[in-house]
């Protein structure tokens, strides 16, 4: 199996039964390819509770940005000039004010000119929604090399702390020892095996090491020892306050996007595009060449793509779309699903 369907399976797995073996947690969302600037991960999973996901809803659909995070985190319970509210801001107050403008047009902050100063009031407090932040690598096929690869990858991720805990998803091989387990990977990496024949799929071969600490490391160069070359590791710390908003910016991605997201990167105007169930599993599948439509295959530059007939947005479908823009309507619904609190 590719990694894009195994990607999906993977996400509609966690999204129904994390965490994994007996653990517990109240209520996860989840999303793929989402990170920072220096990291993308394939699968992330947020812990919260029902009340938690309830409390986030008031602040609508939409993320909140890291500067529109750090405005309602710190935006006091009364009225008061803004720059008095809002000490050491992380970027110069012309943006700030940007800022304090966006959130209010959302109805997420109260602000308000007074003597031709800007007010400002916090409708709520931001609340602390996230049990735990959950960093999946999605690896069908873990050969030696790609895990050479993936090991300088899961050093970063556990030296930064950023995610509570990091996974590798993996197939099963059904051997006695999984390959994977013999591979050099970090020991504070949890190791997922899967078996899509099994109920239920998912086998926990290696439990992960919780990472947060009040500081993390961002490995900046990797040391270098040869015959000819010498070259010392390059490192810098970063604080508890940066690790926390970051983990919020990632969180409020993950509350907007979700996993369901890959219908933007495919083709579901396309005649031969559909959705197939298979147990519990529902994933797109391409009638005309009978596989997964991946983001690289699926598009104008398919051979065997075909527009959706005019006829098809006429006879019992809504008029602003056929059956691919229902398909879409219908996994929104489902993301939203997931998101009690939302109207």
């Amino acid at each position: 199996m590719s990694e894009f369907p195994f990607e999906l399976r993977v996400c509609q797995w966690a999204e129904r039964a994390w965490p994994p073996a007996n653990a517990t947690a109240d209520a996860a969302i989840v999303a793929r390819q989402l990170g920072t600037r220096n990291r993308r991960w394939d699968t992330i999973v947020v812990e919260s509770t029902d009340a938690g996901l309830r409390s986030r809803a008031r602040f609508g659909r939409q993320r909140l940005t890291e500067l529109q995070l750090y405005v309602l985190t710190n935006a006091p319970e009364s009225w008061q000039y803004y720059r008095d509210a809002l000490e050491d801001p992380p970027t110069s107050w012309r943006y700030i004010r940007e800022t304090i403008n966006e959130a209010a047009d959302r109805a997420v902050l109260d602000r308000r000119k007074r003597g031709g100063r800007i007010e400002i009031k916090r409708k709520w407090p931001y609340p602390d929604w996230i049990d735990s932040l959950v960093a999946i690598e999605n690896k069908p096929d873990l050969t030696a090399s790609a895990a050479d690869q993936l090991t300088d990858q899961l050093e970063f991720d556990v030296a930064l702390g950023l995610a509570d805990t990091v996974w590798v998803a993996t197939e099963s091989t059904n051997e006695r020892v999984e390959p994977v387990l013999l591979e050099s990977l970090p020991v504070a990496v949890g190791i997922l095996t899967f078996d899509w024949n099994e109920t239920p799929p998912a086998t926990v071969s290696w439990r992960p090491r919780r990472l947060r600490a009040s500081t993390g490391t961002r490995i900046l160069e990797r040391a270098v020892a040869g015959e000819h070359t010498q070259q010392a590791a390059r490192f810098e710390y970063v604080s508890n306050d940066w690790l926390r908003l970051k983990r919020l910016a990632i969180a409020e991605r993950v509350y907007e996007r979700g996993w369901r997201s890959y219908i933007e990167s495919v083709r579901p105007d396309c005649r031969w595009f559909t959705l197939s169930t298979n147990g519990r599993q529902t994933m797109p599948d391409c009638r005309a060449l009978s596989r997964d439509p991946t983001p690289q295959h699926c598009g104008q530059h398919c051979q065997a793509f075909e527009p959706e007939p005019p006829g098809w947005r006429t006879q019992g479908w809504p008029i602003d779309g056929g059956p691919g823009a229902a398909l879409q309507r219908l996994l929104d619904r489902r993301r939203s699903q997931q998101r009690p609190g939302l109207e």
